[in-house]
């Protein structure tokens, strides 16, 4: 073969392979159009079977919940950026130190509270019916909110 029908060659394969792959992303699609996993909402919403009053109200509950997350994650940043201060003495003092490590402590405390009443919260919108869907999510929740996994970088 000469060098033409090689360059042909190749490129009808890139342009082939090219097409097979945006064909896989168009294919991998969630039902709700988006990529990748879905929203812990979404599961929630899918798995309990909500029904529009029940959408509605969860959704007052995630408001409700998010912002006081938020203001616990924030007082967990001021809290690091203050430990984290302490790096730049040339005498760290320990009762200080301890000190941000309890309010740390407490923060984490405060935000496992507010997770596990966000759950309970969830169950009283539940019917009867519902209840064992109920029962069988809260088996898959640390699945459910876990990060996705990052590959390992073999660097």
């Amino acid at each position: 073969m000469n060098k033409t029908k090689v360059l042909v060659f190749a490129v009808i394969a890139l342009v082939a392979l090219n097409f097979g792959i945006i064909g896989f992303l168009f294919l991998s699609k969630n039902n709700d159009g988006t990529r990748g996993r879905k929203m812990p909402r979404e599961i929630i919403i899918e798995k309990l079977h909500f029904d529009a009053n029940q959408i509605a109200a969860y959704e007052k509950i995630i408001q409700d919940h998010q912002k006081k997350i938020k203001g616990l994650d924030d007082s967990i940043r001021v809290s690091k950026n203050e430990l984290y201060q302490l790096l730049n003495s040339d005498t760290i003092d320990s009762s200080q130190k301890d000190t941000i490590f309890f309010k740390l402590a407490d923060y984490q405390k405060q935000i496992e509270t507010t997770h596990f009443n966000h759950f309970l919260e969830i169950k009283k919108l539940c019917k009867k019916e519902q209840l064992s869907d109920y029962e069988n999510l809260t088996e898959e929740l640390s699945k459910i909110f876990s990060h996705p996994r990052k590959p390992k970088n073999n660097n």
